[in-house]
């Protein structure tokens, strides 16, 4: 960008693919990343109420489905307070974005696209999205749950961070990749604190292991433009140690996390990738209607943070090695309230139990 180019510049990430976006006055260009010439250019309109996003292209074609998933995100974005988009453009031929409820035709109007239908879409986000795995029960150590999907590998979310200019990706574990960046994390003091998994070599890549053996934990790495940063673990909570603690439905998610890298802990981090995290479960599986963790009762920055993501906190418990808070946070509050971009620091300190929690946003360090 030059000194006298005052562009808006987006990455978008849709079925996979890396899209350009920039937005110059009310002109929004999407073009690829790689360099093909085919974009498309739109006009996105700032009216009252609700913004207006118009396709620029031939009257006698139609945009290609992922520069319309590009330009929505985008328009999104640069209008965060919008419930909703009026489309004017004709729609891909063979889209399911009206089947699946992200766009809304109407009568005599335009259609719209509501924000909390659009955010739930994995396909803007997800390189593989995947179907809802069918539902059948088994019983492993004697708690009943649904049989789970084969774990997935390589990239699994992806979504750029505007006030970073960084993409954030979330990446399943290659342990020879990543062993050593994860050996040197747990043995970094402030991480060690809270996992205490201090050790050599050996026991860290037999933690790996054991972590891509079982079927019910997905190790991931999260990096910010390739870099890694911190290590994640997505589980199932049906059939994890937190179940007996609270009321755990079949698709409930719970996700534990460390930053390993100090220069990415503190607010702008956090905030791009604790909601993404939140972001990518939900998107996951339609039917996980609730995030659960357990961060140690103690864990005072974590807690706060978690509060301003739009956890619940429900209650302290004790599990055999900690004692923990629950926090819980519902899919319709997520979607409903936007809270891929966190709350603004509130005016109150202290907590509200169970329903309304959203202290101040600090740093982060560490959530076994």
């Amino acid at each position: 960008m030059t000194a006298h180019d005052t562009a808006w510049r987006f990455h978008a990430h849709p079925e996979g693919r890396v899209l350009d976006v920039r937005l110059e006055g009310t002109v929004l260009k999407v073009t690829p990343h790689d360099g093909d010439r085919h974009g498309s250019t739109w006009a996105l309109r700032a009216q009252p109420g609700t913004p207006r996003l118009e396709w620029l292209g031939a009257c006698a074609g139609e945009p290609d489905e992922a520069h319309l998933l590009a330009a929505i995100e985008a328009a999104f974005q640069r209008h965060p307070a919008a419930r909703q988009l009026a489309l004017q453009s004709p729609l891909p031929t063979g889209t399911r974005l009206v089947d699946a409820g992200i766009v809304t035709p109407a009568e005599g109007a335009l259609p719209t696209v509501a924000r909390e239908a659009f955010w739930q879409w994995p396909r803007a986000w997800l390189p593989q999205p995947r179907e809802p795995f069918a539902q059948r029960f088994i019983v492993t150590q004697g708690k009943r749950h649904p049989l789970r999907p084969a774990k997935p590998q390589g990239t699994v979310y992806r979504r750029h961070i505007p006030w970073l200019g960084k993409t954030l990706t979330l990446d399943t574990v290659d342990i020879e990749r990543d062993l050593p960046a994860f050996h040197r994390w747990m043995n970094d003091p402030v991480v060690a604190h809270f996992w205490e998994e201090e050790g050599d070599l050996a026991r860290h890549r037999q933690y790996l292991e054991g972590i891509a053996a079982d079927p019910r934990v997905t190790g991931l790495v999260g990096r910010f433009d390739g870099e890694p940063f911190g290590y994640f673990e997505a589980y199932w909570a049906r059939e994890d140690r937190i179940a007996p603690f609270y009321d755990a439905a079949d698709h409930d998610r719970g996700w534990h996390a460390l930053v390993g890298e100090a220069r990415f802990r503190g607010k702008p981090f956090l905030t791009a990738w604790m909601p993404s995290v939140s972001h990518y479960l939900f998107l996951d599986d339609p039917r996980t209607q609730r995030l659960v963790i357990e961060p140690r009762a103690d864990n005072e920055k974590m807690i706060r943070s978690l509060g301003r993501c739009g956890y619940a906190h429900v209650k302290e418990f004790d599990f055999p090695h900690k004692r923990a808070l629950l926090g819980v946070l519902w899919r319709e509050r997520f979607f409903g309230e936007a809270l891929w971009i966190p709350r603004a620091d509130p005016t109150a300190a202290s907590p509200a139990p169970v329903r309304r929690h959203e202290p101040s946003l600090e740093d982060i360090h560490a959530n076994p």
